[in-house]
């Protein structure tokens, strides 16, 4: 009996670790700014384990800095930018026009911001690209949008 228990209480406790919460520990910005295709695929939002953040804590003090040491960046940590550069991607697209009929969301992560979700075209998707580039702070644009809603994802997608 005591090593059925033994037995059920590990099966408990690695279960209980592989689904470990997964938090948006460093307040990435993550936000829905157009919501026209019906059966887009829903990222994952950004979210890490306790592990990731012990791991990711170090590299993000040394990217995030770096940009200021070299005179890149006003601020002293290109992170400090992404909430507010993501407020104003998403006011830029909702003001454009041209993507009213999309499902996107964006990350901003190190003033990088990071396109997921759904367009009509491919030159819809290139379109975007180009439209974020041109918001104040922003370094660059990981496009990861599929164009229609089949198909798998570049991105992972919500549980």
């Amino acid at each position: 009996m005591r090593r059925a228990a033994w037995l059920l209480l590990t099966v408990l406790a690695a279960a209980s670790a592989s689904a470990e919460q997964r938090r948006n520990a460093f307040g990435d910005p993550f936000l829905q700014v157009s919501s026209a295709l019906a059966g887009c695929p829903v990222p994952r939002p950004p979210g890490y384990t306790e592990e990731e953040v012990r791991q990711q804590a170090h590299v993000r003090s040394q990217h995030g800095t770096s940009c200021y040491r070299v005179g890149r960046c006003r601020l002293p940590n290109s992170y400090l930018y992404d909430k507010e550069i993501i407020p104003r991607v998403h006011q830029y697209i909702r003001m454009d026009g041209r993507f009213d009929d999309t499902t996107v969301w964006v990350l901003g992560e190190r003033r990088i911001v990071t396109l997921m979700g759904c367009v009509r075209t491919k030159e819809q998707s290139e379109q975007m690209e180009k439209a974020v580039l041109l918001v104040d702070d922003v370094m660059g644009v990981v496009n990861l949008l599929m164009v229609g809603t089949r198909g798998k994802p570049g991105y992972a997608v919500a549980p």
